[in-house]
C-alpha cells in the first residue's frame, strides 16, 4: 500500500535529522580552532615576547600564543602541576637544568643580557659605580638568591668585593625594579633590558664590563605539554633571524649554541 502524503513527511523529517547530526559529527572531526600554546617566561622577556608572541600568532594562524610571566624559578615550579604548560623560557641556565625532568628536546639559548644598576630618575643619592652600593644609609634591593636576577646581582657584587646588606630580597627583576619605581629603594640591580620598561621612572648606572656577567636565556619544550609539536615549532622560531630582531629591539643580545 503506498503510503499517504501524510506518512512522508515524517520520513522526510528523519532523513533531515540524519544529515544534519552528519553534518555536526563531521564538524567535530575537523579543526576546533587554533591551538593554544602556553609559554611560561622570565618577567625580563614581557615586553619583547608579547611582541614576539602576536608576530607568531599571525605568521602561523594556527596557533594562539598564551603568555605568562614571573620569576624563572616559580616559572620552572608550574611544571610539575596537571596542566604545565608548554614551552619554558628561563633568564638562567640554572633553573633549566632543575626543571629537566620535565623538557624534552632542544634548549637553545635564545638571548643573552646583562647588569645595571636602577636608582632613581636623576639619581638623587649620586651613585656612582657598585662600591656606592655598601654605602651605610643607602636602601638597596636585589633579587632573592634562589632567582637568576638575584644570583646575577651576587656575581657582579663578588668581583667588585663589595658586601651590600640588602634592604628587601624579590621574586623576580621586574620586582627588584618596582621597588625603585615607587621609592621604597635607592638602588637595585636588574637587566638593563628592564630599564626600557621604567621609562622616566627610573635611572641607570652602568656597570663596567670587567664587573658584569652575561645572563643567558635558555628555551625548551615541556614534555607534559598538550601540544609538543606546536611547542617545539616555537622553541625553533626564537633563534630565527625574525625573532633575534625583535629581542634586539628590547637590548637582548644574540643567542648562544644549543645545548
Amino acid at each position: 500500500m503506498p503510503d499517504s502524503p501524510g506518512r512522508r513527511r515524517p520520513r522526510a523529517s528523519a532523513l533531515l535529522t540524519v544529515l544534519v547530526l552528519l553534518g555536526l559529527t563531521a564538524g567535530c572531526g575537523g579543526s576546533s580552532g587554533p591551538v593554544t600554546l602556553r609559554v611560561l617566561a622570565a618577567s625580563s622577556l614581557t615586553e619583547a615576547f608579547g611582541e614576539m608572541g602576536l608576530a607568531y600568532s599571525q605568521a602561523n594562524p594556527g596557533v594562539k600564543v598564551r603568555l605568562e610571566f614571573g620569576g624563572s624559578q616559580e616559572m620552572a615550579g608550574r611544571l610539575s602541576d596537571h596542566d604545565p604548560g608548554d614551552v619554558l623560557v628561563t633568564a638562567d641556565e640554572a633553573s633549566m637544568r632543575k626543571a629537566d625532568r620535565y623538557l624534552t628536546g632542544p634548549r637553545p639559548v635564545i638571548a643573552h643580557n646583562s647588569m645595571t644598576i636602577a636608582v632613581a630618575p636623576g639619581n638623587p643619592r649620586g651613585i656612582r659605580d657598585v662600591r656606592d652600593l655598601a654605602r651605610p644609609g643607602l636602601r638597596v634591593v636585589a633579587g632573592a638568591e634562589i632567582v637568576p636576577v638575584g644570583r646575577y646581582a651576587r656575581q657582579v657584587l663578588a668581583r667588585a668585593g663589595v658586601s651590600v646588606r640588602w634592604r628587601s630580597e624579590e621574586i623576580s627583576a621586574r620586582a627588584v625594579l618596582d621597588r625603585i619605581r615607587t621609592g621604597d629603594a635607592d638602588a637595585g640591580l636588574v637587566y638593563i633590558t628592564d630599564l626600557g620598561s621604567a621609562g622616566a621612572a627610573a635611572s641607570s648606572v652602568p656597570i663596567p664590563a670587567n664587573l658584569n656577567v652575561t645572563a643567558a636565556y635558555p628555551a625548551s619544550a615541556v614534555r607534559g605539554g598538550h601540544h609538543l609539536d606546536e611547542a617545539n615549532a616555537f622553541v625553533s622560531w626564537l633563534s630565527t633571524p625574525e625573532a633575534q630582531k625583535l629581542l634586539g629591539k628590547y637590548g637582548f643580545a644574540g643567542p648562544g649554541p644549543a645545548r
